[in-house]
């Protein structure tokens, strides 16, 4: 053998050996991910990795199987079931199915059946949620409920009879009294159905836990399954558990239909809880178009789905097809972009915010969550990390649902090797390294310095933006530069820019088309900050930031003092007098005007002549049909912006406010609502859509 032919030989030995060797430490792997995940309710890694993991081992299979063993993990369904219940062996293998991770893979799916049988080309489809909950096995003998069983390794699972009875959704006879439809049931029935916590009572049950100092969990599926898998029923009648079944998996006696969709409406005929999303198609592309938009709308649905299955409907034909491996070859999950997966917390960093606010966030290995690379997640506030325990080295939980921003929901804890170090919130401002503060009963922490240059952008931003001093014009783009160029080092110089600084600061991307001359912009931006000179006392209130002011408590303020010098001068206990004003917002007030610097921007802003008194009419309100009613605004409303809905409240009598209290009267609320949402739930505050809205007032 020539020495280049024995090279070539040797790397392809060596290549060899390194796939197999790839081959044999993935099995090990995924047998171990299918043991933290089927048997401990503990999984360390998310389901898209573990699909990774798995799509890779039987790439290599496809290319190799003579290497294939009976340990494999494409050779079983699921992990042994744990020792500490009695065993079940099915009627019938519980079997898990092969994913399509997007339409063209469904399509690829239908052209290999339609090879094998070409009776799939007149085939009829069923689209079902893929519920992410834990798969039970429930046996019937003469229509009684005997016994109940996990799915464990796909043949035998274990015995949870005495926890599902404490499921309602399950009946304990079929068909359940009082159904008008009388059906044959058959002597021996067996039904598969997947078992879950509904998103709301989830929360419900969060809150509650968190309300008594316990600890909370990080999703429905694991709460389920550890509910269902321990061995005090009283426990698991506690959890908030329904299901809905969707497949017989044995019968012996009666007739039972060949017809998937028919199982369903039998099913739902004998009692069981099935899925109303289900629909059936006359071919796979109108099966898909009915897909496809769920992955926007998932959250509609009342429990977590990771996708959809398409089953031939044709139960015959479907079992006819075979399988591959231990995946029936008759159904395929299409999966939904993953929208939690685990990764490395690298580190946490600190963002300064406009009112000083520090946030901390997430420095993450990247991973892909929902089809977006995120290397970045909010972890809240200092509080919840201490809460959640998260550590910097931890493997985080992380979840990214539409167009939410990305944030940590915990570490997972299993997954720890020692070296993970707890986080201690910083003492000085990561922007400026001044002392940062904390006020009692707040969960935020402050940079107080005005002069802290991570704040002066947002701060220039929210004086000129339009519920503030509505300087038309100046965009983040001009601010930011007119920063960079030293010509604004407070929002009082805004009255100080001429011409050519604004010229100056001018880019393309300020024009509205090429043709637009700069000059214009700069007229017109010097012409709009004139104008805002003229501007309410509540709106420069507002406009200056301070802290825990909102629009309301600016408008109660200007009405109370009538100018900026009585209200500079005002004490806590004089604050705390006005309708709104607690103890920490009255606090922050005096705090902002007894700094330096704020006192520097109020004389530059009275020589400038932004010096406005309060009109006489200023935060008073009419006489209604809200009178003594306060309401809170939250989200974006269908047709009004939030000052039209302010204006509408308060023409009818009302008070609006910025924060929810066990004094509010009405949430209002719109798409994509913040942590008042939430509050006003958990006080039980009364919550209603502006639609809701405008019928009240009449």
């Amino acid at each position: 053998m020539q020495p280049q032919q024995k090279r070539g030989c040797e790397l392809g030995y060596n290549l060899r050996m390194t796939t197999k060797s790839r081959y044999e430490e993935l099995k090990a792997q995924i047998n171990f991910h299918n043991y933290r995940y089927h048997v401990l309710d503990a999984p360390v890694i998310s389901d898209l990795e573990f699909d990774k993991l798995l799509n890779e081992l039987k790439r290599i299979e496809a290319d190799h199987p003579d290497w294939v063993t009976p340990d494999s993990p494409t050779q079983r369904a699921g992990a042994k079931p744990a020792d500490r219940f009695e065993k079940v062996r099915h009627p019938a293998p519980i079997l898990s199915l092969a994913n399509a991770f997007g339409a063209e893979d469904a399509r690829a799916w239908y052209e290999r059946i339609r090879k094998i049988d070409d009776r799939v080309e007149k085939a009829k489809f069923v689209v079902e949620p893929k519920i992410d909950g834990l798969s039970v096995v429930l046996h019937y003998r003469d229509g009684v409920f005997v016994q109940g069983a996990t799915r464990g390794d796909g043949e035998v699972g274990e015995d949870i009879t005495s926890n599902l009875r404490t499921v309602r959704a399950i009946p304990l006879r079929i068909p359940v009294e009082g159904r008008k439809s009388k059906v044959e049931v058959p002597k021996y029935l067996v039904v598969r159905g997947e078992a879950f916590i509904p998103t709301k009572e989830f929360e419900a049950l969060n809150r509650q836990l968190e309300e008594a100092g316990e600890k909370t969990y990080q999703n429905p599926r694991n709460t389920a399954a550890g509910a269902l898998r321990q061995l005090d029923p009283k426990l698991t009648a506690s959890r908030p558990i329904t299901l809905l079944v969707y497949q017989i998996i044995h019968s012996e006696g009666g007739k039972v239909p060949t017809s998937q969709w028919e199982i369903l409406e039998y099913l739902k005929t004998l009692g069981f809880p099935v899925t109303d999303v289900s629909k059936r198609f006359n071919n796979l592309e109108d099966a898909i178009a009915y897909i496809e938009p769920w992955d926007k709308k998932r959250d509609e649905l009342p429990y977590e789905a990771d996708g959809m299955v398409i089953k031939i409907d044709d139960l015959t034909l479907a079992a006819e097809l075979g399988f591959v491996g231990k995946d029936p070859r008759g159904a395929i999950a299409f999966k939904f972009p993953a929208r939690e997966v685990t990764t490395r917390l690298n580190d946490i960093g600190v963002a300064v915010g406009r009112t000083g606010v520090l946030t901390p966030y997430a420095v993450l290995e990247p991973v892909e969550i929902g089809g977006v690379i995120v290397e970045r997640a909010t972890l809240h506030n200092f509080d919840y990390i201490a809460e959640k325990d998260i550590r910097v080295g931890d493997r985080v939980l992380v979840k990214r649902a539409g167009e939410v921003i990305p944030y940590v929901i915990g570490p997972v804890v299993d997954a720890r090797s020692g070296k993970e170090k707890k986080y201690k919130p910083p003492q000085t401002c990561p922007a400026c390294g001044q002392p940062v503060e904390h006020f009692e009963g707040e969960v935020a922490w402050y940079c107080v310095n005005a002069a802290c240059p991570a704040q002066l952008v947002r701060n220039v931003e929210h004086f000129v933006s339009r519920g503030a001093m509505d300087i038309v014009g100046m965009g983040i783009k001009i601010v930011e530069k007119l920063i960079e160029t030293g010509k604004v080092r407070d929002v009082a110089d805004i009255y100080t820019l001429t011409r050519a600084d604004i010229l100056e600061a001018v880019t393309k991307k300020d024009r509205k088309t090429d043709k637009e001359p700069p000059g214009k912009i700069a007229d017109n931006l010097l012409a709009s900050i004139e104008t805002s000179k003229s501007r309410s006392l509540a709106r420069l209130i507002t406009a200056l930031g301070i802290r825990g002011v909102g629009e309301v408590s600016a408008g109660d303020l200007a009405a109370h003092y009538g100018n900026l010098d009585a209200l500079s001068k005002a004490g806590v206990d004089d604050l705390q007098q006005i309708e709104g004003i607690g103890p920490n917002i009255a606090e922050g007030i005096v705090d902002w005007f007894s700094r330096p610097f704020n006192q520097k921007v109020l004389k530059k802003l009275k020589a400038a002549g932004v010096w406005p008194q309060a009109q006489k009419t200023e935060g008073r309100r009419q006489e209604g049909a809200f009178t003594g009613l306060t309401f809170v605004i939250t989200g974006t409303l269908p047709t009004w912006s939030r000052e039209e809905a302010k204006a509408f409240i308060e023409s009818h009598g009302g008070k609006v406010t910025d924060s929810v209290s066990k004094k509010t009267g009405y949430l209002v609320l719109g798409e994509n609502p913040g942590s008042k949402f939430e509050k006003a739930k958990a006080l039980g505050v009364k919550i209603i859509g502006e639609e809701e809205l405008r019928k009240l007032a009449e």
